[in-house]
């Protein structure tokens, strides 16, 4: 994990792909091109999801086969894909790269409120408006939606999904594959663990406990599985 900003490019220029064909590849894309300093030179997602050759006007390629057409030593990825199968997916899907030799890049928005000391892992997507105070880290593969605040001291831990406007009180952690749904308030020193699922709107007061949902105002355990909910 380092101090990192995407608007500085370094000495690595080579163009990015985006996983996925659905509106998280296309928003990233768009982001992409528009604030920060990378070439996206297409997109890759599972050879059973290609419908056509083409989105948003760049080339689909097959993920099973990308070695073949875009080597791990000329480009490299960017998995924005959601929280199905309580984040699941997207961390088998940057596992599998990580082992194939592929590099991911983070996207933090020149819009987003954080710290030049700020330090994130690889294939983190912060997204505009979102505040990230003062020694908050936040691990690999995560995604912090627009408006999200974390506060100080706060750790979000690897493979996890912060929604929008969610309000994260100081020194509280979220736990590895963990989801926090919009506008969720997770109270100070809140231990949110691993692969929970915390329902839009949800006010935690107290630690959950892996693989739960909880939902409500004050939050409270619902009679499922986090995978149930994530759409497992």
């Amino acid at each position: 994990m380092a101090s990192f900003s995407s608007r500085d490019p370094g000495t690595d220029d080579r163009p990015v792909l985006v996983f996925g064909n659905l509106l998280s590849a296309s928003l990233a894309w768009y982001c992409l091109a528009h604030d920060s300093p990378w070439t996206v030179a297409g997109f890759t997602v599972d050879q059973a999801y290609i419908r056509d050759a083409r989105y948003e006007g760049l080339p689909l390629v097959a993920f099973e086969t990308l070695e073949q057409t875009h080597p791990p030593a000329d480009y490299r990825l960017i998995i924005p894909m959601g929280y199905h199968r309580i984040n699941g997916l997207r961390r088998a899907r940057f596992e599998q790269a990580r082992t194939r030799g592929y590099d991911c890049v983070s996207y933090v928005s020149s819009r987003a409120s954080v710290w030049p000391d700020l330090r994130i892992g690889d294939n983190v997507l912060i997204y505009e408006h979102a505040i990230i105070q003062p020694f908050a880290r936040i691990g690999d593969n995560c995604i912090i939606r627009s408006g999200a605040h974390i506060s100080h001291h706060c750790q979000v831990h690897d493979h996890a999904f912060v929604a929008a406007e969610v309000a994260m009180g100081g020194e509280g952690t979220v736990g590895e594959q963990a989801f926090v749904g919009v506008g969720a308030v997770l109270r100070d020193r809140i231990r949110i663990a691993p692969r929970s699922f915390i329902g839009a709107g949800a006010v935690v007061v107290q630690d959950t406990e892996a693989d739960g949902v909880y939902v409500g105002n004050p939050a409270r355990k619902a009679n499922k599985s986090a995978l149930q909910a994530s759409g497992g």
